[in-house]
């Protein structure tokens, strides 16, 4: 599959870039205020990763957002391996949406150390012309066009749909002939050559916005299933219920090799993770593969969940990495055999089970939370804020502190993980006070946007 990968527009970095696959030279991270307290905006925080520079692992930029109260969540490239036979197509623009807000931002990282804003989408265009709200997933396409899951329509209710912009991120409309079937939206990944994509499910915005509150699994306002949509026609062609083993899948993923057919969802409160293939009658299946016991704790009412979030493939389709949160735990399985994943590595980082309270020194209220990778697999870093909400109510004590980035230094060759001692990225003393770091991108290109055509 090489020649897949060897995207030779401006912008683009893939397996076949040595040099960029080498080191990032920076990233970027989502860095909030939202229920922090402090009455300032958002913002996009560039971070120094080269271990050469007198100011690694340092944030070198910050460009807020417009307005205050956004809650920025995920975003993504406006290009990146789908447009692999296009060489005007340059990974230039991030696309970032509001939780909350319902505003999308258009990020110019022209110049990679400071990049700056070059359009905001205001909500009530959005509405206007798609009924939808809460932006989340972003994925670039083959034609030029960008789509982004949307968590809600127009009052925060569900099931919300899927939204596309074009080459000047104007709004084109609605990707869907239709949301029948679909309770709830949330992550989204395809794979043309097989005509599908598949999508999951959270919950309405109005249900995760204030908290979690398990009475509401219970009246089945969360989400326990995945769809399968037929990319040609944009309808839904199946769906699976995964049931009480399967509350709540968030992160989709599939192999980066386009041929393949196998994927991975993790559910999140179920803390299990799910393999999704085509069995040998050609129809899409879904069979547990991982499954991460609750824990016991004093003054909890319930056995702790390990609450399975963030969830990644490398660049070379061996290793899926997952995150759980409450736990604290970040993990590495081989997935050579991709219906038995075997575990090969784990560092733990924060967490309510007491095992890394502390890490390089500092004190960390959260979990390992968002995680990203290095182009060569080496590299993998992680962010310790969930949603602010959540995260003052497991982890209250962040609103104060703010959250932490950390690296990890990934066996690529036998597996096996450790912690970084000289790298953190500390977001307790930033300008306007303590902030909560999320999602994570690179400016040569990333695990998680890359999907090949």
């Amino acid at each position: 599959m090489s020649e897949q990968r060897a995207c030779s527009g401006p912008g683009y970095a893939t397996p076949a870039d040595a040099m960029m696959a080498e080191r990032e030279k920076v990233g970027y991270t989502i860095a909030l205020y939202v229920g922090t307290g402090v009455e300032e905006p958002d913002y996009l925080a560039t971070v120094d990763l080269d271990p050469e520079s007198p100011t690694y692992s340092q944030v070198i930029h910050r460009l807020p957002m417009p307005n205050i109260g956004d809650e920025l969540h995920h975003f993504g490239w406006n290009a990146c391996s789908s447009c692999h036979g296009d060489e005007s197509k340059e990974r230039r623009f991030l696309i970032a949406g509001g939780q909350r807000s319902g505003r999308i931002h258009i990020i110019d990282t022209a110049d990679k150390r400071a990049p700056k804003m070059h359009k905001v989408i205001e909500p009530e265009e959005i509405l206007e012309k798609t009924n939808l709200s809460a932006p989340h997933t972003v994925h670039c396409l083959a034609d030029g066009q960008v789509m982004i899951s949307m968590l809600g329509d127009g009052k925060g209710e569900g099931p919300g749909g899927f939204l596309l912009l074009d080459g000047d991120f104007e709004i084109v409309g609605r990707w869907e002939m239709g949301m029948e079937g679909v309770d709830y939206n949330y992550d989204f990944w395809y794979q043309p050559r097989h005509n599908v994509m598949v999508s999951s499910e959270w919950a309405s915005p109005n249900t995760y916005y204030g908290g979690f509150d398990l009475d509401d699994v219970a009246a089945g306002k969360y989400g326990s299933k995945i769809h399968f949509w037929d990319w040609d026609k944009h309808e839904v062609m199946k769906s699976i219920d995964l049931g009480d083993e399967g509350k709540i899948p968030l992160e989709l993923r599939f192999q980066h090799n386009p041929d393949s057919m196998h994927g991975y969802v993790g559910a999140a409160l179920s803390t299990t993770m799910w393999h999704l293939f085509k069995d040998d009658g050609g129809e899409w299946t879904a069979e547990k593969v991982i499954d991460v016991p609750p824990v016991e704790i004093e003054g909890w009412p319930m056995p702790v969940p390990g609450l399975m979030t963030d969830v990644l493939i490398s660049m070379d389709d061996r290793f899926v990495y997952f995150a759980n949160w409450l736990h604290g735990s970040l993990n590495q399985y081989d997935i050579t055999d991709p219906a038995h994943p075997k575990l090969a590595g784990q560092v733990w980082i924060g967490g309510l089970l007491g095992k890394a309270p502390a890490v390089n020194g500092r004190t960390v209220h959260g979990g390992a939370q968002m995680i990203q990778l290095s182009l060569d697999g080496k590299r993998l870093y992680t962010t310790t804020s969930l949603f602010s909400s959540w995260d003052n109510q497991f982890y209250p004590e962040m609103a104060t502190t703010g959250s932490c980035m950390f690296k990890i230094n990934c066996d690529t060759e036998n597996g096996g993980m450790s912690i970084d001692e000289n790298f953190l990225v500390d977001f307790a003393n930033e300008p306007a006070g303590p902030a909560r770091a999320h999602e994570m991108r690179y400016p040569g290109g990333d695990t998680t946007s890359d999907i090949w055509e």
